[in-house]
């Protein structure tokens, strides 16, 4: 009797040891790129301005496949981003749509003299809906009853409403149109306004006008001169990560990079407008 109730506890044991040493079901094995075990992954974290939201969330994903470290972006406004930096902020690496930014930052040691790249330079756009009866072809345009909301970038803290404000005033409207005038916290919210309907038409950043359908004309650069959109990037001082921001300011500005941003309307380094 002793013998016969033995022979089934020992095969439950048997079977329950078995159970702990298998895999769980819907649990992974190994490491997303096939390794015995997962493995950490490092992540960079990117202030970035808001005219580089479409052309970065591509650079992030691609360099995230070729070298295993995840991009977690930021993307606003560079004078708000740049606060936020001299106020401490967990930030790696600081991509802003005006170089004097980062300048300001380096006079001030926060950023890493030695990683300070120019990456492009922007350009901004007039862009309406594509449903709207009304199409500016020239800037001055604007001064036209119909166009009786214009959204712009915050010029107190946005490049891109900087340079908006800049063309207004060499265009001669600035003061016909001001009191029209509705502004976004960044460029890619000014573009958020006219596309929603809250604006007739928006000054925004060529590389946000590009991936939508929307109607835009370009805005000559002779009219912003003294900010001409010359966009540069620099590695935080502090970071612990500057090995990957280094690698990171390397693929934006490499032939992958370049690819993207051009496609998106930047001008690259070597063809900037002074």
């Amino acid at each position: 009797m002793k013998r016969s109730i033995l022979i089934p506890l020992i095969g439950i044991v048997l079977l329950l040891l078995t159970a702990c040493g298998a895999p769980q079901t819907g649990q992974p094995t190994g490491g997303s790129r096939g390794s015995s075990a997962a493995q950490p992954t490092t992540e960079l974290v990117v202030a970035a301005a808001a005219d580089l939201t479409p052309a970065f969330q591509e650079i992030g994903a691609l360099f995230e496949q070729q070298t295993g470290i995840r991009v977690v972006f930021n993307f606003g406004s560079t004078g708000q981003l740049a606060q936020q930096i001299e106020r401490g902020a967990p930030i790696d690496l600081f991509y802003a749509a005006n170089k004097s930014f980062i300048e300001e930052l380096n006079r001030n040691g926060l950023v890493i003299p030695e990683t300070m790249e120019v990456y492009a330079q922007g350009r901004l756009t007039l862009w309406t809906r594509p449903d709207s009866p009304h199409k500016p072809e020239r800037i001055e345009d604007l001064v036209a009853p119909e166009y009786a909301r214009i959204a712009i970038a915050n010029p107190e803290h946005a490049p891109y409403g900087q340079a908006a404000k800049e063309a207004l005033e060499r265009a001669g409207i600035w003061a016909a149109v001001e009191p029209r005038l509705v502004y976004g916290e960044n460029v890619a919210q000014t573009l958020t306004l006219a596309d929603t309907g809250n604006v007739d038409v928006a000054i925004v950043a060529l590389s946000l006008s590009v991936q939508g359908n929307g109607a835009w004309t370009l805005v000559p650069a002779e009219l912003y001169p003294e900010h001409p959109l010359i966009q540069m990037t620099a590695a935080i001082r502090g970071t612990p990560r500057e090995a990957e921001a280094r690698q990171f300011i390397a693929f934006v500005n490499g032939p992958d990079g370049h690819a993207i941003m051009k496609r998106y309307g930047f001008i690259l380094p070597g063809e900037i407008i002074e």
